[in-house]
């Protein structure tokens, strides 16, 4: 209990305000129907992509439980990113550039000049300032479909080939419009949920899937690793 309590006021310090009790249909839940190949161990394989990855190319995750209403705990298969990072206090402006850059990278801003498919989803790890007036660190990624054998290198010197290891991660959605407020009430939401499972607290990661257009069916993540899932940083490629 003293972990979570600790952790919900260090995600009230990322905005310098109380976060207020939040509560967004807790019945929400999109594509579960693809999970439904049964496994040895009770937990569930993935046999087609979710609806919410839009026909976009995602990562492949086992459903290991899902609690209706709260989370799901998945693992995912180590998998490719291309990525970059930021210090900064306003998570809008963060997001805001370091989407363009990794953007420009798919758009060809690389050594062979190359468009890659955008896919799905545009993660954003985010390790809070110690106190209102500090910087967070912000690292947001765009996964790299298994497609792309040799994804070229980016021009861009703040922008880096990752790999992320396979992981485990408690995973919570939540639809609409996801802003900087809701990404942190719904981080500490899952975070109460969790009380008595063993995570990393230290950061948590924001996971969006819609481009900003799509008005309906919007599908968002927010995901806490569990203890020892994986090293705090990816690893660089090259």
């Amino acid at each position: 209990m003293l972990k979570v309590v600790s952790l919900v006021v260090l995600l009230q310090v990322v905005h310098g305000n109380l976060i207020t009790g939040f509560d967004v249909n807790p019945s929400y839940r999109r594509g579960n129907r693809v999970f439904n190949e049964e496994q040895n161990d009770g937990s569930q394989q993935a046999s087609s992509k979710p609806d919410f990855c839009n026909d976009l190319d995602c990562p492949a995750y086992t459903v290991l439980e899902d609690v209706q209403g709260k989370y799901q705990k998945r693992r995912y298969q180590a998998s490719n990113w291309v990525t970059t990072q930021l210090l900064d206090m306003d998570y809008q402006v963060a997001q805001s550039t370091m989407f363009r850059k990794l953007f420009l990278y798919i758009s060809g801003n690389n050594t062979r000049g190359e468009k890659i498919a955008m896919t799905s989803p545009v993660i954003t790890r985010l390790i809070p300032g110690p106190g209102p007036a500090c910087e967070s660190n912000f690292t947001m990624s765009f996964y790299i479909s298994n497609t792309v054998a040799n994804p070229p290198t980016p021009t861009d010197t703040t922008v880096k080939l990752t790999q992320l290891p396979a992981l485990v991660a408690y995973v919570r959605s939540f639809p609409g419009f996801a802003t900087s407020d809701l990404w942190v009430q719904e981080a500490t939401q899952l975070a109460q949920d969790l009380n008595g499972k063993s995570f990393n607290s230290a950061y948590f990661y924001t996971a969006g899937y819609d481009g900003p257009f799509r008005v309906v069916n919007r599908h968002n993540e927010v995901w806490f690793l569990a203890e020892n899932a994986k090293p705090k940083t990816s690893t660089v490629v090259g």
